[in-house]
């Protein structure tokens, strides 16, 4: 089977990349590679790659800078999927595309539903949002939140060097969604390909956090294996007292089960996951 990876270099791409079948015949880009801004070259490269399969990781994630290039992140996540989508219409293939918690507007007293209407309160979203309608019907979206995994940049690595250098840190508590360990999401995008599934599939590790309860696991794990070596104060915050320049949901919790149903199988919880992450940074030094 011939498949393409874009955002390869990503953190979901690399770990894409590192758990593909072996039978599989993979192709990996980045945007060195291909200009995702040009949807002509991409439908272009779809089109004449014959490719069975797209997995497509790659997105503007940028929350915030999205607010001022918001057509930059429209091009790339929303005006590249339609080109991807096109390409593969003209050659049979199937599109995976990964999406987004943000497509929410985090009002919701329960964890969101796939079928839940979208109300997107970020640029970020908002085009993320355009993206889940460009894939087109027969495509496989699956959403999640809070990525991270060894050696990436994401909010785990940040904390680190954070609690490596300050003795206090302030960080927002009311703002709740689950973290996700971009291995466990590559294996639950792998294994939903290989079973054929279409429509609309949601995947986070089991729990529930705040941005500080994540942190204070983060500093506890983290103590234990050595990776700190000193006391820090995590203080909680409410999200008004961090002022960004891109809203985010304060609840984005997204409900799994069809997912784990599909699948027979059960994520650990995130803080599971966690350490893993932690000892594996500690080895890469």
């Amino acid at each position: 089977m011939k498949v393409l990876i874009t955002g390869a270099h990503g953190q979901l791409g690399r770990a894409l990349r590192a758990q593909a079948p072996a039978f599989w015949q993979v192709e990996a880009i980045d945007k060195g590679d291909l200009d995702l801004t040009d949807a002509a070259a991409v439908e272009a490269k779809v089109t004449s790659g014959g490719y069975d399969l797209v997995l497509n990781a790659a997105a503007h994630t940028a929350v915030d800078k999205a607010e001022s290039e918001e057509d930059l992140a429209l091009a790339i996540n929303a005006g590249a999927v339609g080109a991807l989508a096109r390409g593969l219409a003209c050659t049979g293939g199937r599109l995976v595309h990964v999406s987004t918690d943000f497509v929410f507007d985090g009002l919701s007293s329960r964890a969101y539903r796939p079928d839940d209407a979208r109300n997107p309160i970020s640029a970020y979203g908002r085009t993320k949002a355009s993206g889940e309608d460009m894939a087109g019907p027969g495509a496989l979206i699956v959403r999640t939140a809070w990525v991270y995994t060894a050696g990436g940049g994401n909010f785990v690595r940040t904390m680190l060097g954070l609690m490596a250098e300050r003795d206090e840190l302030h960080v927002v508590a009311d703002q709740i969604g689950a973290p996700t360990w971009a291995p466990g999401l590559a294996a639950t995008l792998l294994s939903l390909s290989e079973k054929g599934a279409s429509g609309i599939y949601h995947h986070t590790d089991a729990g529930v956090a705040s941005w500080y309860d994540f942190a204070v696991a983060i500093y506890e794990e983290g103590r234990t294996i050595g990776l700190l070596n000193r006391d820090v104060t995590i203080v909680p915050i409410p999200a008004s007292a961090y002022p960004t320049p891109a809203a985010r949901p304060a609840f984005s919790l997204l409900e799994s089960s069809a997912t784990r149903d599909l699948l027979g199988d059960r994520p650990p919880h995130w803080r599971v996951n966690l350490r893993t992450m932690l000892q594996e940074e500690k080895t890469l030094g």
